[in-house]
């Protein structure tokens, strides 16, 4: 028991997490401010046998999902995607601002920067077999690294109009 332990604080420390066939990496959390009542949180997943992210659960908000942002004409739209998303064998799906991302709505509080977030996702594998990865997630104002004219590219999401 003790091993596992430290083996999980040794993949969070360096802001990775694995489960048996999943491998998740820079996982941050958007800030909020009070009154705020949604944000993303945003990762890069890697699978090794193609799975499908099908749920997300946090502490931190009454309702959460996984959401894909997306150009339909001249209107960006935002949706839950119904079934879960693919992760093919052996790929990265990137979960970024103005894509696909985990929507955490209903927030019970504001999420301070430098501060962290319990976070669980929930894969299917093509057997139909649930997995679990339970995070810690750094909440921040930008993606990790991200600076200067990288970070000022990156798209604000307003959902202030979007209801759980």
């Amino acid at each position: 028991m003790k091993l596992k332990s430290l083996a999980l604080i040794a993949a969070l420390a360096c802001s990775t997490a694995y489960a048996q066939n999943v491998e998740i990496k820079d996982a941050w959390i958007r800030t909020s401010v009070p009154g705020q009542k949604a944000t993303g949180a945003f990762m890069k997943i890697t699978a090794k046998d193609g799975t499908k992210l099908v749920g997300a659960s946090s502490p931190a908000a009454g309702v959460t999902e996984v959401h894909e942002m997306k150009m339909e004409g001249d209107v960006m739209k935002m949706r839950a995607i119904a079934g879960g998303l693919d992760i093919a064998a052996g790929k990265t799906v990137e979960l970024k601002p103005g894509g696909y991302h985990v929507m955490l709505m209903d927030l019970k509080a504001a999420l301070q920067k430098d501060s962290t977030v319990a976070l669980t996702l929930v894969f299917r594998d093509a057997k139909g077999a649930e997995s679990k990865v339970e995070l810690k997630v750094p909440v921040a104002t930008t993606a990790p690294g991200m600076t200067g004219a990288k970070a000022g590219d990156m798209p604000a999401m307003d959902h202030s109009k979007h209801k759980p």
